[in-house]
């Protein structure tokens, strides 16, 4: 995937219970993964408390607050911009993450390959409709691009 940017779009059935004009919601998460991910190692690096960790072979806090039952099959270091941001763009999400972290980052992508880990941006879509477009910036999708990065949309109708 050296040099190549992913982007992938999910479409959920679509949602008898959405409203008609009901088109909201956006948020993105910038997350690290791999077998080796070490979540300390990334909250020292970005000097930002993360929003989600995971260790391969431990246990895990669920979203719900719950330790997971099952140890973690890959390791997991994620920061979210669902409760700062209120927008339902995608940019302002994206630009938040890549401010909070100080990205783009000198280093960072041979850092990454140094410790077997990957990075994306996965984005949560709400589009009811199937009217509104995902909104990405270029130097976005650029930057992911120079670190071999990935932006994945998560589309839900």
């Amino acid at each position: 995937m050296d040099g190549y940017l992913r982007t992938a779009f999910t479409t959920m059935h679509d949602d008898p219970s959405s409203e008609p004009h009901a088109d909201a919601g956006a948020y993105a998460s910038f997350l690290i993964t791999g077998d080796t991910v070490v979540p300390e190692f990334w909250t020292e690096y970005f000097l930002v408390s993360p929003d989600a960790t995971i260790a391969k072979g431990l246990s895990f806090i669920l979203p719900s607050g719950k330790t997971s039952k099952a140890p973690g099959k890959t390791g997991l270091w994620g920061v979210s911009s669902e409760l700062a941001v209120q927008s339902d763009l995608l940019t302002p999400h994206l630009r938040f993450l890549a401010h909070r972290l100080g990205l783009p980052r000198d280093g960072l992508r041979e850092l990454l390959q140094q410790a077997g880990a990957k990075v994306r941006f996965s984005c949560f879509w709400f589009n009811p409709s199937g009217k509104r477009v995902p909104d990405v910036p270029t130097d976005i999708r650029q930057m992911m691009e120079s670190l071999g990065g990935a932006i994945e949309i998560d589309e839900y109708r």
